[in-house]
C-alpha cells in the first residue's frame, strides 16, 4: 500500500483518487478551493443555476469503465441524458443546421461529403485511440511508433492540418466552419492544430453527446463519492505550495501553514505549467520540463456570461453556435495578436432542465465566447477597469445582432473573465487546457502523465492525453496503470 496525495480535486484528480483507493492505496486529496470539481463548477442564484466548465459529455463508455472499476455501475447514480440535436449551428449567411444526436442522422443531414470525412476520422480514432489515449505518452517516441507503419502514419497525417483536412474533404464553407470549431475544443487555431484531431467530431456524433440531468458538476460530486466511498480522504480549502522533493524522488507535499504531508506518490491534478515553474525546485529534470512547456503555445481561454433570463426561447436547442462572417480573424485575435473579440463565435447552452431554473418561465443560459489568456503587460489584462462588462455588453450585442436578443429579458448577469478563471482553478493565465495543439507534433507531446521525478504523476486536461472530460479520464485511468494496485 502506498500512501498517495493528490494535488486537486478537479474530475482528473478524483477519477485518479477513485481508481488508486480501489488499488488498495491510502489516498489524501487536497483542494485549494472550498468545494471539488475544478473546471467542473456550478453556480446558483435565485434559483437559477449554471454549470460553469463543460456543458458536453462525450465517450461515456470511459466514464461506465470508471463507475465499474470503482464500485457501482454509473447509471446507479446518474442519469445520463442523449441530446438531439447535439447541436444547432447559426451561420453569418442566416443560414442554420442542426446537428442530429445518431450517427446515421448526422450522415443524412450533414450529407455524403461530411460522411466521407467522418470515414477519415474514424480510421484515425482506430489507429489513435490504444496508442495514444490510452497509453502513456512517451514523447517523441510515441510518434515515432506510429512512423513504423506507413498506412497508420497516412491516415493520421501528422503533416496536415485540421483546415487542410477540411479543404480536402469538405466544398461547403459551413461545414469548414463546423470542422475548425472542434480545434477550438483544445483551445487551437485550426490552421495549425492537427488533422488527427478530426477524431474529435467523430467520437462527439459517433458515440453521441449527452447530458447529466442536474447539471454536469454532479458527474465530479459522483466521482468524488465514489473516492470516498473507496477509502480516499478529500481536504478542501487546503492549496499546496511545494511539491517536496528529495535524493531526486518525490517524498510529500508542503501546505500553506508550513505542515509536510508524505508520500510515497504524489499525482498532480494542477496546471501542468504551474507545476512546474511554482511547485517544484529548479533541479535539472523540471527544467527540461519547464523549457519544453515554454516553447509550446498556451491554449485559449475563455469569457463567460451566465444569464439568468426571464421567459423562454423558442426553438432553442441545448447547444447553439452562432458562428461570424470571419472566423479566422478570430483566430488571429487568440493567437496573433491577443485582444477581446469584436466578433466572436458565441456558444449558447441552455439546458431544458428544471434543475438549473426558478420556474417553468425562466431559462439559465452559459454563453461562452473564445478569449486570449489574461496575461498583463504582454497580451490582454482581463482584470484592467471597466473592460470585462463592456465586453459582456458587447458579447450581448453580438447575440442581439444574430437573431438572439436576450438584453430586455435579463434578471441579471454573472461575469467571467480568463483572470477569474485562472484565480479560480490555478491554470496560467486561465489557459483552458494548459497548452494548445498548434503545431504538426503538439497533440502527440503534451506534459507526460509520469514526470521526469520518481514518484510524481500528472493528470488532467493540461496533461496527455489532453483536455475535455473524457481525456481527463483516460489520463486518470493511465496514471492508475502507471502506479499500479497496492
Amino acid at each position: 500500500m502506498a500512501r498517495v496525495v493528490v494535488v486537486g480535486a478537479g474530475l482528473g484528480g478524483l477519477a485518479a483518487a477513485a481508481r488508486l483507493a480501489a488499488g488498495g492505496h491510502r489516498v489524501t486529496v487536497l483542494e485549494q478551493a472550498p468545494e471539488v470539481g475544478g473546471k467542473l463548477g456550478w453556480f446558483a442564484r435565485d434559483g437559477h443555476g449554471f454549470d460553469t466548465g463543460p456543458s458536453l459529455v462525450t465517450l461515456p463508455q470511459v466514464f461506465r469503465d470508471l463507475f465499474a472499476a470503482t464500485g457501482a455501475p454509473l447509471d446507479d447514480v446518474l442519469d445520463l441524458v442523449r441530446l438531439d440535436p447535439a447541436v444547432a449551428y447559426r451561420f453569418a449567411d442566416g443560414t442554420r443546421l442542426a446537428v442530429p444526436g445518431d450517427l446515421a442522422g448526422v450522415r443524412t443531414v450533414l450529407g455524403p461529403e461530411w460522411a466521407a470525412f467522418l470515414e477519415r476520422a474514424a480510421e484515425m480514432w482506430r489507429v489513435t485511440e490504444q496508442p495514444f489515449l490510452r497509453s502513456p505518452l512517451e514523447g517523441p517516441r510515441t510518434l515515432a511508433r506510429l512512423a513504423r507503419s506507413t498506412a497508420d502514419l497516412g491516415t493520421v497525417a501528422p503533416w496536415s492540418s485540421v483546415r487542410g483536412l477540411g479543404t480536402r474533404y469538405l466544398t461547403d464553407p459551413r461545414l469548414r466552419l463546423v470542422l475548425d470549431r472542434y480545434a477550438t475544443y483544445s483551445g487551437s487555431d485550426p490552421r495549425r492544430a492537427p488533422a488527427a484531431l478530426a477524431t474529435v467530431p467523430w467520437v462527439e456524433q459517433a458515440f453521441g453527446s449527452w447530458y447529466v440531468r442536474g447539471g454536469l458538476r454532479r458527474l465530479a460530486l459522483a466521482v468524488a463519492d465514489r473516492a470516498v466511498e473507496r477509502g480516499a480522504e478529500i481536504r478542501t480549502s487546503t492549496p499546496v505550495t511545494r511539491v517536496l522533493v528529495e535524493g531526486g524522488r518525490t517524498t510529500g507535499v508542503q501546505l500553506t501553514d508550513g505542515s509536510r504531508l508524505p508520500a510515497d506518490v504524489v499525482v498532480a491534478n494542477a496546471d501542468a505549467t504551474a507545476l512546474y515553474d511554482r511547485l517544484l525546485p529548479r533541479d535539472a529534470p523540471v527544467r527540461r520540463a519547464r523549457a519544453a512547456l515554454a516553447r509550446a503555445t498556451p491554449s485559449s481561454s475563455g469569457f463567460v456570461l451566465l444569464l439568468a433570463l426571464r421567459g423562454r426561447t423558442p426553438d432553442l436547442a441545448h447547444h447553439t453556435v452562432l458562428f461570424p462572417a470571419d472566423y479566422d480573424a478570430e483566430f488571429d485575435g487568440l493567437f496573433t495578436a491577443p485582444r477581446p473579440l469584436a466578433d466572436p463565435t458565441v456558444y449558447v447552452s441552455a439546458p431544458d432542465d428544471p434543475a438549473t431554473r426558478p420556474d417553468a418561465d425562466s431559462e439559465s443560459w452559459f454563453v461562452l465566447v473564445n478569449a486570449p489568456r489574461h496575461e498583463p503587460g504582454r497580451g490582454v489584462d482581463w482584470d484592467a477597469p471597466g473592460l470585462a462588462d463592456a465586453y459582456a455588453d458587447r458579447v450581448l450585442q453580438v447575440l442581439a445582432a444574430r437573431g438572439l436578443d436576450v438584453r430586455d429579458r435579463v434578471r441579471w448577469r454573472e461575469v467571467r473573465t480568463p483572470a477569474d478563471l485562472s484565480r479560480a482553478t490555478g491554470s496560467v493565465g486561465g489557459s483552458i487546457y494548459g497548452t494548445s495543439s498548434n503545431g504538426a507534433r503538439a497533440a502527440f507531446l503534451r506534459p507526460a502523465n509520469a514526470s521526469p521525478l520518481p514518484g510524481l504523476f500528472l493528470v488532467g486536461g493540461s496533461a496527455h492525453p489532453g483536455g475535455g472530460l473524457p481525456l481527463v479520464a483516460l489520463s486518470a485511468e493511465i496514471v492508475a496503470g502507471l502506479v499500479g494496485p497496492a
